[in-house]
């Protein structure tokens, strides 16, 4: 499986419902990373959202 090295983004977009640790109850990394922004919510729902925001 490739993996894909976004801290190496200019900006990276994590979708997220919340800050809760995932199943394995390990942080990830990126989550605090400078270049790193989140978006809190059900990812489709927001995906829907962000098009529609941008054309206001």
């Amino acid at each position: 499986m490739p993996v894909l090295e976004v801290w190496k983004a200019k900006t990276s977009i994590v979708m997220k419902r919340s800050m809760a640790s995932g199943y394995a109850g390990v942080d990830n990394p990126l989550f605090s990373k400078d270049n790193n922004r989140m978006l809190f919510g059900d990812a489709k729902k927001m995906l829907d959202e962000v098009p529609a925001g941008l054309r206001k």
